[in-house]
This record gives C-alpha cells, structure tokens and sequence, in this order.
C-alpha cells in the first residue's frame, strides 16, 4: 500500500522555525470548513465544529485506503482563521466576540465524491451536531509570512507582533489571522503546544 504524507511534502507549510520569521507562498487547496463565533474555550458549536471535521476527514481517510485507490494518509492538523467584526475585540483577547473558521486540509487525490460520501457516513453513524455545517471549498491565501509559536494560545501576544512587525516593514497585512495546531493539546504539556501562525501579506 502506498503512503503519502502531505506534511512532509509541503514541510516549507506545515513547518516552522519559533526563531525566524518568513516568507511562503500557500497555493489553493481544498479544505473542509466550519464557521462560527465566540470563546473556542467555552463555546459548544466550536467543540461541535472540531468534532465534525476530525471525524469525516478520518473517515474519508478509510475509504480511500480501503477503496481501490488504496492509499494510506495522515489526516492533517487542525488550522484556524480568526478576526472580529470590531478588530480590537481580537486585539484585546475579548473571545466572546472572535469569529472563526475551522478547517482542515483535504489531500488532492481524495475526490470529493469521497468526502461528500464520508459526511453521509458519519451523519448515519454519529449524528453529530455540527455535521450540517459542513462545507467543502477551495482557499488560498498567496503570499503569506509565518513563524512558530511554542507555548499556550494566551502567551501568543509577542510572536503576533514579531509576525506583524515582519509583515509591516515589507508591504502590509491582509487577509485572516490563521492559525495552524500541530500538537494534541489534550494530551501535551501547553508549554510545548506548537502552533504555526501565519498572516497573509498585500
């Protein structure tokens, strides 16, 4: 059986260096997608939205390395766009104005008939709230600059601003603070949590 890990291939995306800033070019990619708003801490259509996406990604995960694609993948991490209406609710960390959009990567060679197919499964298996949300779409965010962030989300203050301060002194900031989520922060220690951040540049 084949195996095909996408993190690895695109490691110049889905890996960063906490000490340097830089510069990346993120092409389109398929995502499934789930919006929302409020404190991701306490807010239910969050966790709801989360489960949502984990669970049809790893069933179409099945599928095609069941199927007669039979490929094997690693699912991919958990990504965030994050902004408020009111910029200085997010500039403030008032959370119970942040909207969001949750998401996660969807590889290329997964059709989407394959995923519209996995969404049908876990709607007859698990019923999950958040399952109707759901949406399949293509994004792209072109230039962008990115860094990593070691440590909690409430401690990403100073790496925000050595990102902007990058961003600033070369053009300007555009588009969505995105964040990507590379540990499993149910079982790892917050001061090692690794979170990529990255901001798209005009």
């Amino acid at each position: 059986m084949k195996k095909i890990d996408l993190k690895k291939e695109l490691k110049q995306l889905y890996r960063a260096s906490a000490k340097t800033v830089v510069q990346v070019e993120v092409p389109t990619f398929k995502y499934l997608m789930v919006d929302g708003e409020g404190d991701p801490n306490t807010s239910r259509a969050y966790a709801q939205a989360v489960e949502a996406l984990f669970s049809v990604s790893y069933t179409a995960k099945f599928m095609v390395k069941k199927g007669q694609q039979a490929l094997d993948y690693p699912v991919m991490p958990l990504e965030g766009l994050w902004w408020a209406d009111d910029m200085s609710a997010f500039i403030a960390n008032d959370r119970t104005n942040w909207k969001w959009t949750m998401l996660i990567m969807q590889p290329h060679f997964v059709a989407d008939e394959i995923i519209e197919a996995a969404v049908a499964a876990v709607q007859s298996k698990k019923q999950l709230p958040g399952i109707d949300r759901l949406r399949l779409e293509e994004f792209s965010e072109g230039r962008c600059a990115q860094v990593l962030h070691v440590g909690p989300f409430s401690e990403e203050g100073p790496t925000i601003e050595r990102l902007h301060a990058f961003i600033d002194a070369r053009s300007g900031l555009a588009g969505r603070h995105h964040e990507i989520y590379l540990s499993d922060i149910r079982r790892a220690d917050p001061k090692k949590w690794k979170t990529i951040i990255r901001q798209p540049m005009q």
